[in-house]
């Protein structure tokens, strides 16, 4: 286990990856199903994971920064309502532009009560949230109302940016010429672990919306931007140690609350991909639902890391992606086998590092997981919208102690005061 962790992000996460499809390929292997490694699943999966990806990546630079930012979910809020706004009267790309604007007001404005002003980061944000839906509210009854289509919950019909099939992988058309499917092929063949690796991988580059192109290109180079520049170091000491940065003449307001306004960039960019056609193609009041919250969820999971909070965005987007196309709720009962799979690894790792009450209680939970797969046929539809919060909770209890997060996260700083 030591050498899995010791090796770089960018290559551990694919290997946790390989091994979770590893075990999906079981489980529909002993619970006969195609469902779970399906082309469609990792599809929705991917699409209902950006939004926790692009929330997420916003609360990675503002806490990197020292600064808590829970009013992610009401940054979400305004770009929804401004890139809806930007998209139906100067088009989609405009869109985009404007609900990163209109979310980074919103982090500007959690910037200088928390940094200038001394505001405590909790409090901050939870008037943030509550702020927000009543600006978009207000907006919306002076503005879209007037439109056709539009009320004061809603908006009118929000244009697209489009989307793209990669060639010869997926069969995606080159110039016209339609392109060979290799991964469909190899999906076909019924292999192993191999046609599931195929099935995903081929929802992954099928009718892939340009927006999430871009944010997961926000990835690498959020990680390039954090660990490989003099901003990226800079913004860190902000958030180890601010003390240590004002002695060394690092303007510390300053990056604070840059950190913060992009980190409000980053949440309206999802709320304006949620209002886009890849999620809904319109706005509508309390459409967020708590995204912004699970956002913060998968930067907890990826642990303060852009790839770790990608793994955590895909892994919180597969249960609701799954559920969607899931009818009968088959394929999200074989899910129960999953959890119980994975919480009896979980309860021998625990035992092999001499945790006993950590084995004893993940043992317990596997038994019960398999208990209730055995003895039911289909799960409740509330069963994958609280899995992402459960597995949240799982790696608090299990795994904390790897957890880092910056020393001096959600800690007042004022200027001169050491």
């Amino acid at each position: 286990m030591r050498r899995v962790t010791a090796l770089p992000a960018w290559l551990r996460w694919p290997l946790y990856a390989g091994v979770g499809i590893f075990v999906l390929t079981l489980v529909e292997t002993l619970d006969d199903t195609d469902r779970l490694t399906s082309a469609s699943a990792s599809q929705s999966m991917l699409r209902w994971g950006v939004p926790v990806l692009l929330a997420g990546l916003g609360g990675l630079f503002a806490e990197r920064a020292g600064v808590v930012n829970i009013g992610l979910e009401g940054m979400m809020i305004l770009g929804t309502w401004f890139g809806a706004w930007g998209a139906v009267n100067y088009g989609p790309w405009v869109g985009l532009l404007t609900g990163i604007g209109g979310g980074a007001l919103g982090g500007l404005l959690h910037a200088v009560a928390t940094v200038l002003f001394g505001v405590d980061h909790i409090i901050s944000g939870v008037a943030i949230n509550i702020l927000a839906p009543g600006i978009t509210r207000f907006l919306a009854s002076e503005i879209f109302t007037g439109y056709p289509g539009g009320s004061i919950t809603q908006s009118p019909r929000v244009p697209g940016v489009g989307h793209f099939t990669f060639p010869v992988l997926a069969g995606g058309e080159v110039g016209g010429w339609l392109s060979p499917n290799l991964l469909g092929s190899l999906g076909d063949r019924d292999w192993f672990f191999v046609s599931n690796v195929a099935n995903l991988a081929r929802g992954l580059l099928t009718q892939v919306s340009l927006v999430t192109i871009v944010a997961l290109a926000l990835v690498p180079l959020s990680t390039w931007l954090l660990w490989r520049t003099r901003f990226g170091l800079r913004l860190r000491i902000c958030g180890e140690h601010p003390v240590a940065g004002e002695a060394q003449g690092i303007d510390v307001y300053r990056y604070k609350i840059t950190a913060v306004t992009m980190s409000g960039g980053f949440a309206g960019l999802a709320g304006a991909f949620i209002a886009s056609p890849e999620l809904s193609g319109i706005y509508l009041e309390g459409q967020t639902t708590g995204r912004g919250f699970i956002g913060l969820a998968a930067l907890i999971f990826g642990n303060w890391h852009p790839v770790g909070v990608l793994g955590g965005a895909l892994l919180f987007g597969y249960p609701f992606g799954l559920g969607l196309r899931d009818l009968g709720g088959t394929a999200s009962h074989s899910l129960l086998l999953v959890n119980a799979v994975a919480l009896a690894a979980i309860a021998a790792w625990s035992l092999s590092k001499g945790r006993r009450t950590n084995a004893a209680v993940a043992c317990v939970l596997a038994v019960v997981a398999a208990a209730w797969y055995l003895l039911s046929e289909t799960v409740p539809d509330w069963w994958v919208n609280i899995l992402p919060f459960a597995i949240v909770l799982l790696v608090l209890v299990f795994f904390a102690q790897r957890l880092r997060m910056p020393a001096a996260d959600g800690q007042r700083y004022r200027r001169g005061e050491h």
